[in-house]
Formats: C-alpha cells, structure tokens, sequence
C-alpha cells in the first residue's frame, strides 16, 4: 500500500471528516464557538483559523493518506492559537510548548501504528523549527472518538503527564528524548510510508 503524510493546508482541509471540517472546539473559545455553531459558519471559521495559522506560525497538521484515500489527520499549533485551551484546569500549556490538539484516524487502519509516525512526524518537524516540546490535554475517560486525544494513548507513545487531572491531564513530550526514536521513526516511515528512500536524512535532529 502507498502511505504518505502531508502538510494540513486548506486544499486538503476537504480531507477530514465532515464533522471535524466543522468543528471549532479549539480554534474558538467557548462564546465565539458557539456563536459561530449558532450562525452556521463554524466551516469558514475553520478555514480561517488555519489560513491565519499557515500565514504567522506555518504549517499546522498532518494528513494521512493511504493508497490516496485520507485516513487521518493530526493538528498542532502554539497555545497562543488554540483559545480553548485556556479552559481546561489543568491549563496553560508551556510556553516552550507546541499544543498537540487533536487527530483521528479511521477505523480499519488503527492498530498498525499510524498514531505513532504522526506523532513522530510532528516531532521531526516541530524539532527542525527549534521547539523543545509538545504538549496535549488528555481524555482519561475516553470513550468514543472527539476533540480529545485518550490520555491513554498520549502515553503509549512516549508522552508524560506533567500536570494530573481525573479527567484532563497535561501531558508533554519532551523533543530531546525523541532523538532516541531516529531508528524507529527511519524504520516506521520507511514501512509505513512505501519502503526504502534514495537519500535518507536523520529522521529527527538535536536542537
């Protein structure tokens, strides 16, 4: 199978499920969410936190394709542009932090590690633009698939909770340990993403 990730921008933004196309739970804050829901335009909002994301900060997602069929899809970004999470108890997110916010991946193609490169991938990327962490807002009561990572998960691949909460723990991913992955991620990608490259470079490179 041919699998790929590429950047989030808004000619793929159509990629994602409907109702994650729609979905501001992040990008607004509560009351302009739900202004917005109210009005019908959470989609042209959506559009517009992610132009406005790509042109002051850069890319801000993954997409995940397989056989050219979208999969999944990962979004991250600096606390400064995810208003939700000011809400949470276990708020803010470090300022040397990017907020890994959400990502999905269908069902049918979970359980073959799909979850692990895309968090791998952010961290390539996040490392190359000088950032020294990623952190997320779990769901320690995860159920069903929403705008929540599972806690869970966050810890299966490497994350730590730095701030505990019954149901919505901090967790962080320090980037300087993800140097260890290098074999792992090469591995992965190559596995993953359609066998042996021409020219390889370090998947992931010190600060």
């Amino acid at each position: 199978m041919g699998r790929r990730l590429v950047p989030l921008t808004l000619d793929n933004l159509q990629d994602l499920p409907r109702r994650c196309r729609s979905c501001v739970f992040w990008e607004l804050d509560p009351v302009t969410g739900g202004a917005a829901v109210k009005a019908g335009t959470p989609e042209l909002e959506k559009e517009a936190w992610i132009s406005a994301v790509l042109l002051d900060w850069g890319s801000c997602g993954r997409v995940v394709y397989v056989d050219e069929v979208p999969v999944g899809f990962v979004m991250y970004a600096p606390p400064a542009y995810v208003p939700r999470a000011a809400s949470f108890p276990t708020s803010p997110v470090s300022p040397d932090a990017v907020q890994l916010i959400t990502g999905w991946i269908m069902p049918g193609y979970q359980g073959q590690g799909l979850g692990r490169v895309m968090v791998q991938t952010v961290a390539k990327d996040l490392l190359r633009r000088g950032f020294k962490a990623i952190e997320a807002f779990g769901e320690a009561r995860w159920e069903r698939p929403a705008c929540l990572l599972p806690a869970e998960h966050l810890l299966s691949v490497g994350f730590k909770t730095v701030r505990p909460h019954p149901s919505h723990p901090r967790l962080r991913l320090e980037l300087r340990t993800t140097l260890s992955w290098k074999e792992d991620v090469e591995l992965a990608l190559d596995r993953l993403l359609g066998g042996a490259r021409a020219r390889k470079e370090p998947a992931l490179r010190p600060l």
